[in-house]
């Protein structure tokens, strides 16, 4: 728990914002106060809601003169705790949501940290542009959280991650002075970075207010098919064609395991299984490009020679925007799918994409053996390495004693994934819930100089003081 909030701070904070910056009241703070799945629950003294750059800064520079910790918040739909204060001031950015400009010459759209995704999306393509992250949370998580988590998604593969959109930021220091970097350069080659320090920075190095974001240009086909094949390694081996097949038009690969697709049709309403039979494993893929017709021809022409190589064993392919749809509400509807199976033990990691099967492989095995009866569901975002890894508890078990072996249960999966040189984070941070666990696995020398670069910025650590060495 942090140290108290003098009582004289909470009321310069008040009197800095003014009537509407700020509130006390439970039934306002109390959903801030939640992660969305229940795991942690915080408090707060003070709610602050700035309206503008200026009022963040304000905010800041007060806690920064006093030494009082902040915890910033998004949509608030993290998933390792970083937003979740405890303690702390609870600065919110979600009343920044000026669309700042849309500029279909330069290819960039300058929002402020506010603006959920989905409504990012919305003004891209007003000027016939595209923003290309997308996240099954798009209505509520913002430009803000993600450039602070470095956010991934499902179109990693073709685009990168959410560090790759961004071309500038401004932001508000731990000082309380505002730093505007919110250029729309793809070259400036000037030194240091310091937007990319900022980025996945999960607040501890200041409060992104605003940012610069590349759109893309409209692609003219696109195709969505989903796959039933026997394992892990046909799925690499999958992709792989793919690649070769498209010349790099992969939007997405997803990969789902059995039970976590047949869970996700059984709990969700509205979803019906695209093929007549089960099948060990599935793939998504969705292939787009900017030539009318190319998405679907090539598509046709990877199911076409997988299936006669016995490759795969089974596709069907979206003749309709809504059956694509379906399609990817299948894959996006796997933490819904779950939630009503009871305690599960969620692993966000990334091995080498060619490791994925060997990681699976090894992973099930440790898990089945140390804790009999679990049910794995493995799926994501195979086409760039990242796993997420959930163990649900035994069908009848109780949840609090499934919950109390969980970190047991990560030690064997993030040991296993540490083997193969991957991460224990591939795009959800460290956040409250990873950051001590994190030194166990990171360089000491790059701890070190991860720890100065944050004593440089913030010498008292108020930014988020719990997250992040």
């Amino acid at each position: 728990m942090t140290k108290p909030v003098p009582a004289d701070i909470v009321s310069r904070l008040k009197a800095v914002l003014g009537e509407g910056g700020w509130s006390q009241d439970p039934d306002v703070i109390g959903p801030m106060l939640v992660e969305w799945r229940g795991r942690w629950k915080g408090e707060t003294p003070l709610l602050v809601t700035p309206r503008t750059t200026a009022e963040v800064a304000a905010v800041i520079g007060i806690c920064a003169a006093e030494g009082v910790a902040i915890t910033p918040q998004g949509g608030n739909t993290g998933l390792v705790a970083g937003q979740i204060p405890h303690g702390e001031i609870l600065l919110s950015t979600r009343k920044l949501t000026a669309v700042r400009d849309v500029d279909p010459i330069d290819d960039v759209m300058v929002l402020e940290a506010g603006v959920t995704l989905y409504e990012a999306h919305q003004q891209a393509a007003k000027v016939g542009r595209r923003f290309t992250v997308g996240v099954a949370s798009e209505g509520s998580c913002t430009i803000g959280g993600l450039i602070s988590t470095n956010a991934g998604g499902t179109a990693v593969l073709r685009y990168g991650m959410m560090r790759e959109q961004v071309l500038g930021i401004e932001a508000v220091l731990p000082n309380g002075e505002i730093w505007n970097g919110l250029k729309r350069l793809r070259k400036d080659n000037t030194g240091y970075d310091l937007k990319q320090l900022l980025i996945g920075a999960e607040g501890t190095l200041g409060v992104v207010t605003a940012a610069s974001l590349k759109i893309q240009a409209p692609l003219a086909s696109r195709a969505v098919a989903i796959v039933g094949l026997g394992s892990p390694a046909d799925a690499i081996q999958l992709l792989a064609r793919a690649k070769e097949e498209t010349g790099g038009s992969i939007e997405a690969f997803e990969l789902m395991g059995l039970l976590g697709f047949a869970l996700t049709i059984r709990n969700v309403p509205g979803l019906r299984d695209p093929l007549p039979t089960e099948h060990p494993w599935y793939v998504l893929i969705e292939i787009a490009s900017g030539e009318p017709g190319a998405a679907e021809a090539a598509l046709e022409r990877l199911l076409t020679g997988a299936l006669e190589s016995g490759l795969i064993a089974d596709a069907a392919v979206a003749q309709t925007e809504t059956q694509e749809k379906a399609f990817w509400h299948i894959r996006e509807g796997h933490s819904a799918g779950q939630k009503p199976e009871g305690a599960v033990w969620k692993h966000d990691v990334s091995v080498p994409v060619s490791k994925i099967p060997d990681f699976i492989a090894r992973a099930d095995a440790a898990i089945e053996q140390a804790f009999p009866g679990t049910r794995i569901i493995a799926f994501g975002h195979v086409g760039d390495g990242n796993v997420h890894y959930d163990v649900l508890k035994p069908v009848g078990a109780d949840d609090d004693a499934h919950d109390v072996q969980r970190e047991t249960g990560a030690k064997i999966v993030h040991d296993i994934a540490a083997s193969f040189s991957g991460s224990i984070s591939a795009e959800h941070g460290l956040g409250a819930m990873k950051t001590a666990e994190a030194l166990t696995y990171k360089d000491p020398i790059e701890v070190a100089a991860l720890r100065a670069i944050r004593l440089a910025l913030d010498p008292k650590r108020i930014m988020n003081p719990r997250v992040l060495f």
